[in-house]
């Protein structure tokens, strides 16, 4: 019995809903394996922290020995999920599913375990339903229903369109787990639909009903907004090293712990303890943030890449040293010197003068390593320095 009060904490750790608990504790204590399901529409194969929330969930499932059904939606991605939009997502192409697909398989199996990984595609049913099927299908739902999901709902209040085939997406990936017998399947929060499309459809087809875990949406660097790569908070597990290492200590001391239930594989004991350490000022937050971000770098990169990210943020941040390697940026200007707010703005280091000026009067702006105090400076051209924008933005600039 302890074995499985275990299993049941991990799979409840960092969970946002499970529909319904009571099914699925009731399936663990049968102790056999069970079917995991995680469908992945390969339409966006760079994938950034917050994608790995559900991928960590599948990779605790393949330690408890359940056996992962990782679904690649390449049929129903030419069709475009309009879930969380509120206009009508272009479909892919076949080239643009098979391109995305392997890049998705690459970074996902620096999670998971390859040998405890089943990875199958929806085409290899869905393309061979007929239109008699895919009308029986369709006759399992009804509009009123249909129009119950969110992004549908808001859509048709606001007289946007709404195309025949976007009702045929749910339907559609709530077949796919008729098809693989899932006995859970995983998701996003803005999933719920679709999962429990899932679920009906099953109990139409007169198999058990899969129980949905639904897993929270990860709030970017800032803190506020969930990680979107449109938004510029996030990390992308295929950033260099020293970039993925700096952002993570960039984030506040109180996101630190939601990053570690979310992203983190240690214990939530240990995680607990550090946490009533720092609070109690016997542990500096730091020392800990530290400890997640050696984590991470390795998990995506390696032991070695992770060491090294940290020592070179250690003599950048607490040595005053400038990174190797900076890449330069060639600054093109017709007069003979030009604002330091313009030259930052124009090298992208800031998203205007504005920001530029706010900075430096903030003490955020280094040359070379020195401060820079003077707001109004001007830098002369063919010059060529190191320019350091807070803690992460440098850049060598040749001005010419």
């Amino acid at each position: 019995m302890p074995k499985k009060d275990s299993a049941m904490t991990t799979i409840k750790r960092g969970v946002t809903e499970i529909l319904l608990e009571s099914e699925l504790e009731e399936r663990l204590r049968s102790g056999k394996p069970l079917k995991i399901k995680a469908g992945f529409d390969p339409t966006a194969p760079d994938l950034h922290l917050g994608h790995t929330v559900l991928i960590n969930k599948m990779r605790q499932f393949q330690d408890l020995n359940h056996e992962v059904i990782f679904l690649i939606g390449d049929f129903t991605a030419m069709i475009g999920d309009p879930s969380g939009k509120n206009i009508t997502r272009p479909p892919l192409s076949q080239e643009e599913v098979v391109a995305n697909v392997q890049t998705y398989k690459e970074q996902v199996f620096k999670i998971l375990d390859p040998q405890k990984t089943k990875i199958v595609f929806n085409s290899e049913w869905l393309q061979k339903l007929s239109p008699i099927d895919i009308i029986k299908l369709a006759s399992t739902y009804t509009v009123a229903r249909m129009l119950e999901r969110d992004d549908f709902s808001k859509r048709y209040r606001e007289n946007k369109p709404i195309a025949i085939h976007e009702f045929l997406y749910p339907l559609l990936v709530g077949y796919d787990s008729v098809v693989i017998k899932a006995d859970v399947e995983l998701g996003g929060t803005d999933q719920k639909f679709n999962l429990l499309m899932g679920r009906e459809l099953q109990k139409h087809f007169g198999q058990t009903p899969q129980v949905v875990l639904m897993t929270p949406l990860l709030e970017g660097l800032d803190g506020i907004q969930k990680m979107s790569k449109s938004l510029g908070n996030y990390i992308g597990i295929n950033e260099p090293p020293q970039e993925m290492f700096g952002k993570l200590m960039s984030i506040s001391d109180e996101l630190m712990w939601r990053y570690f239930e979310l992203l983190s594989f240690r214990p939530m004991l240990e995680i607990n303890k550090w946490h009533e350490e720092t609070k109690s000022g016997l542990t500096n937050p730091r020392d800990i943030k530290i400890k997640l971000a050696l984590e991470i770098v390795e998990r995506f990169h390696s032991k070695i890449a992770a060491l090294k990210a940290h020592e070179e943020f250690t003599a950048r941040f607490q040595h005053g040293a400038i990174p190797e390697n900076i890449e330069t940026t060639t600054i093109n200007i017709e007069a003979k010197e030009i604002p330091l707010s313009n030259l930052l703005k124009q090298a992208g280091l800031t998203t205007s003068t504005s920001e530029a000026i706010r900075l430096i009067k903030q003490n955020g702006v280094r040359i070379d390593g020195q401060k820079v105090e003077d707001y109004s400076m001007r830098v002369s051209k063919g010059t060529e320095h190191v320019y350091q924008v807070g803690k992460h933005r440098i850049a060598r600039i040749k001005i010419t």
